[in-house]
């Protein structure tokens, strides 16, 4: 099973030297990729800006927008962004795409949270067209720049429900299920439900199966990822928030080995791990505990 893992873009702390330092390290280590998630309301850094320092300072990791928010942007400017990116990294480029589920952000943006997972559809429609060099509108020019990937770059789905895992079995390359805690039955049942979509919809390939949970190795572990995890899902009220995040378990080497060998049991190719902290120790680390994993 391949290892990324995400920059800290949710701390308000980072500079120019926190990011160049953990992209730098992440190359150089055992990871095959390397992520950023798309945020806009709350003290959060920009997830495009981010990725193209990342794809300008490596040379080897995946570079991984998980996820993109589809919705709340236009699906012709984010299909030039996401080319460009794929030229700047010379071809190393995986989209994740979604939905989101914060209204919120939405709202910053003027953009309309409704019928979400219908946009996003015909917004993939769109996006492949212009990586096939057609014009946006009849008569115009090609947008460009062409992918380095031909047809452009595999897309992932973070997607969760029944319903929202069929819609996707249509035109995605696989789905990005993240397990919160990494449990073995979570990531099981994402696993299990796109196959079963792809089998339904009669795609001739399996789904690329992406999973995900939250871990700190920082000082502090256990407090800062429980705070790390409350300050992310205190949007959905702030007694589910601190449930959840009581429930944490993946702060010692040990829970995270067994998260991680439980991800892999439930048939992931690939699984991204989501640093509670800027801490380099985040990413020096883990890359000693997967050596000797």
């Amino acid at each position: 099973m391949k290892i990324g893992i995400c920059l800290p873009y949710m701390k308000p702390d980072i500079n120019r030297k926190t990011i160049l330092d953990w992209c730098r390290a992440i190359d150089q280590g055992p990871f095959h990729s390397l992520s950023c998630g798309e945020r806009i309301s709350g003290y959060t850094y920009e997830m495009r800006v981010l990725l193209s320092a990342a794809a300008a300072v490596t040379e080897r990791v995946r570079i991984v927008p998980s996820l993109y928010v589809l919705p709340m942007t236009d699906a012709v400017r984010a299909a030039k962004e996401i080319a460009t990116l794929d030229v700047l990294s010379e071809g190393r480029v995986t989209v994740c795409v979604g939905v989101g589920g914060r209204e919120d952000d939405y709202k910053a943006v003027g953009a309309n949270f409704n019928n979400r997972f219908k946009r996003m559809d015909d917004q993939i429609a769109t996006m492949k067209k212009i990586w096939a060099g057609e014009p946006a509108f009849e008569g115009g020019d090609e947008i460009g720049p062409r992918p380095i990937q031909a047809g452009g770059p595999p897309i992932l789905v973070g997607a969760m429900g029944p319903k929202s895992i069929s819609r996707i079995s249509h035109w995605a390359d696989g789905i990005y299920g993240f397990a919160m805690n990494g449990e073995q039955s979570l990531s099981q049942y994402f696993f299990d439900a796109a196959d079963a979509a792809w089998q339904q919809s009669n795609r001739s390939t399996s789904p690329y199966k992406m999973g995900g949970f939250w871990y700190s190795l920082a000082d502090n572990a256990e407090s800062q990822l429980k705070s790390y995890v409350f300050d992310y899902l205190k949007i959905m009220g702030e007694e589910a928030a601190q449930n959840t995040a009581n429930s944490m378990t993946r702060f010692t080497p040990e829970a995270i080995i067994d998260a991680l060998d439980a991800t892999e049991a439930a048939g992931a190719e690939e699984v991204f791990l989501v640093p509670a902290t800027a801490d380099i120790a985040e990413v020096d680390k883990l890359a000693t505990l997967i050596a000797r994993r």
